[in-house]
């Protein structure tokens, strides 16, 4: 094999070699049925069995909290920008959403088509680089949900805690953290996450929910489009994308031999650290974007002196094997997603390389 790239894709994202690994030695005959598992029947016995055990799995890893479902969907998490008012904004009801950013305003701009809307808290002023305070939120009686953005991608930002929304669902949008720390399912009505950065490859989309918020869903929505159908047929109604679930079965079985979520959050917190000393302790050469209280152990933001300088960055940091370090087109500057399967080895050459840039460039 090829030396492996130093990955810090935003997604799809860098997986962890053993599950690639593994997923290698299974492709072309998947236990002894002369098939991959691409190949076979979702209908059949032997992928049933993945499927319910990723369901399993991934529901154990959070404490197996009583009364929830997961649904593997399709679409992204893009979809569930539309799907969540869908099903759970009826006539007479207002959501909430906290805007953080690019992927907050996403999801805000899809639900205002189907109903109606309100910003409960917002870091716009700050260009969102910081998380908003949500201790003390005054809901409407008539909310139907607050929505959250758990980890804005783009620009950098991390919720550290939870708003208590009392009997109002919390929904969170957790496609760019989900699984890099402990966090209470019970907090939640529902979260959802795109598989492709920290569950899986891209083409599934998990879906967490009370299983009394999937139930009786609008008569008048399509049928695909109602949380109610997947929840009834197991997320079996039509065809899954069956290897990116068995691959996300794979992903939880390693995140369980890292120590499961409390080893994986030591695993990041380590990584992060490491980075953003780097930045902090080069005098101003690295400037984190985020405020330093708000910061994403996923996704580390960051820029240098000037345009040209980080152009220079990248050119040179490709040509040593790194991959991904771009920021977002639409904030520009660099940034370095450093998900569960991004290894500590990777964030330790990027940081070598960061310092001998610095000595060339200072």
């Amino acid at each position: 094999m090829t030396k492996r790239a130093y990955n810090f894709n935003a997604g799809p994202a860098a997986l962890p070699l053993a599950v690639l690994e593994r997923a290698q030695a299974q492709f072309v005959d998947f236990k002894e049925t002369g098939m991959s598992i691409m190949e076979m029947s979702h209908r059949g016995k032997v992928y049933e069995e993945v499927h319910h055990e990723a369901s399993s799995r991934l529901l154990g890893l959070l404490g197996n909290p009583k009364g929830y479902k997961v649904l593997f969907l399709q679409g992204g998490a893009t979809t569930q920008f539309a799907m969540i008012p869908m099903n759970l904004l009826s006539e007479g009801k207002t959501a909430g959403y906290v805007k953080t950013g690019s992927w907050a305003n996403k999801a805000i701009k899809e639900a205002k088509l189907l109903g109606s809307t309100f910003i409960a808290a917002s870091s716009e002023e700050d260009k969102y680089m910081s998380i908003p305070d949500v201790s003390k939120l005054s809901l409407p009686e008539n909310t139907a949900y607050l929505h959250l953005t758990s980890n804005e991608t783009i620009e950098g930002t991390q919720f550290r805690q939870f708003p208590d929304t009392g009997g109002v669902p919390l929904i969170a949008d957790m496609s760019s953290d989900i699984l890099c720390r402990p966090f209470d399912l019970n907090q939640f009505g529902l979260v959802y996450a795109g598989a492709q950065k920290n569950l899986g490859p891209s083409g599934v989309t998990v879906v967490i929910a009370r299983e009394e918020l999937l139930q009786n869903s609008p008569a008048h929505l399509p049928t695909y489009f109602r949380y109610d159908t997947h929840a009834e047929n197991d997320s079996l109604y039509n065809t899954p994308p069956s290897f990116g679930i068995y691959m996300v079965n794979e992903v939880l079985k390693w995140i369980e031999e890292q120590g499961a979520l409390a080893g994986i959050e030591a695993k990041n917190q380590t990584k992060a650290d490491l980075l953003y000393g780097t930045i902090d302790q080069s005098g101003g050469f690295y400037r984190g974007c985020a405020n330093p209280k708000d910061r994403s152990i996923m996704n580390v933001t960051f820029r240098l002196g000037s345009e040209e300088l980080e152009k220079q960055f990248i050119k040179q940091s490709e040509a040593e094997g790194f991959v991904g370090l771009k920021g977002h087109r639409s904030v520009g500057g660099l940034r370095a997603s450093i998900y569960n399967a991004v290894p500590y080895e990777s964030v330790k050459a990027l940081t070598d390389f960061m310092a001998d840039f610095q000595k060339q460039h200072g």
